[in-house]
């Protein structure tokens, strides 16, 4: 997915809680919302994790996240007289950093 469709919804999600903003993602209609809950439930079991049990999900904030540009797959449409468009598949690399201290 492309950066610029990401980032408007990673925008929305910035300094909340992690329940707070899964929450808020399960409701949204874009695609964006399923791939970014889907990191944020990640740190947050990583961060559980890695802190062998002394950070719980329910202290746990979004600290920081971003969404950088990744590669970008070429491709080629035909069109008509020999000539071909080209079509730019973006893709974007998501970042998510969760903290248990406060803002």
């Amino acid at each position: 997915m492309s950066p610029r469709k990401m980032r408007v919804v990673a925008n929305l999600v910035r300094g909340k809680t992690v329940e707070a903003a899964v929450g808020l993602l399960d409701l949204m209609p874009k695609k964006a919302a399923t791939i970014i809950s889907k990191a944020i439930k990640s740190a947050a079991a990583n961060a559980e994790d890695k802190s062998g049990g002394e950070a719980s999900v329910e202290d746990l904030r979004i600290h920081t996240i971003a969404v950088d540009g990744g590669t970008i797959a070429k491709r080629w449409m035909p069109r008509s007289m020999g000539r071909a468009n080209r079509i730019n598949h973006k893709s974007s690399h998501l970042t998510v950093v969760v903290t248990d201290e406060k803002a």
